[in-house]
């Protein structure tokens, strides 16, 4: 496992930054991703690498699973990041972070990313790789500390929030979705992907799974409206994208 880590802190940013300089600037084109991914060998996952149940373990595990070649195929970033629409211009927070696997891939497509996360450690990988990106895209990145229940957002600061396999382990999730409501524009738009209430075999065990419904109830309970609902777009996990409304509302504390 630590040839892993040792592979993401190091040599992984070498690829990229030599990727990023082989043409003159001016002449670039902004890429997909700055984690450019090997074709996936199938369309279905074998032999599944399961995701950290609680976030014990070592370090070196934790990245290993975060960044596991298997995830590219079951977790379709690409597509769920498309979600979003047009990210050009745009203020986008990445809240449970972790390695940043979602967070480098928007960076080429956003105005700012920021990379969030309460465990120093991600907060401290993702800033290791930050220092080796080009600097037109370094520019787009910042990674912050932020508390349990707080992602520590300015008013209105973001334009989009991503929050991938995180939602579960949110203590008093309506509170903290108001929290962050007021850090997020008018029409802005929250993205949550957690893993469905089944038996599978991959994902956090039960008591850190919440059902669709009830992050539904507790997104309008906190303000939100409800732009779309998809079940069968991945196979263990459901997608809702939440927008927060153009006109005022009452959002009580």
């Amino acid at each position: 496992m630590r040839y892993h880590y040792l592979f993401f802190l190091f040599v992984l940013p070498l690829v990229i930054v030599s990727a990023c300089r082989e043409e003159p600037v001016a002449r670039q084109e902004a890429p997909d991703s700055l984690l450019q991914e090997a074709p996936a060998p199938a369309t279905k996952v074998s032999d599944p690498i399961p995701l950290p149940k609680t976030g014990a373990g070592s370090f070196e595990n934790l990245v290993a699973d975060f960044e596991s070649k298997d995830r590219g195929i079951w977790q379709k970033p690409n597509m769920v990041i498309s979600l979003l629409g047009d990210l050009e211009g745009k203020t986008v927070a990445d809240i449970g972070a972790g390695t940043g696997y979602f967070t480098f891939r928007m960076v080429p497509k956003a105005k700012k990313v920021i990379g969030i996360d309460i465990d120093q450690r991600f907060i401290d990988f993702m800033d290791s790789v930050k220092v080796r990106l080009d600097e037109r895209y370094r520019d787009r990145f910042e990674t912050r500390l932020a508390k349990a229940d707080d992602p520590l957002l300015s008013a209105e600061e973001v334009d989009a929030v991503v929050l991938v396999n995180t939602y579960g382990y949110i203590g008093n999730r309506v509170q903290y979705l108001k929290t962050l409501w007021k850090g997020i524009s008018p029409g802005g738009r929250v993205l949550i992907i957690d893993f469905k209430k089944n038996n599978l075999p991959i994902g956090p065990p039960d008591q850190f799974k919440v059902a669709l419904s009830q992050v539904e109830r507790e997104l309008l309970t906190s303000g939100f409206s409800i732009d779309k609902i998809d079940q069968d777009a991945l196979d263990y996990q459901y997608i809702i994208l939440a927008k927060k409304p153009l006109k005022p509302q009452k959002n009580t504390n």
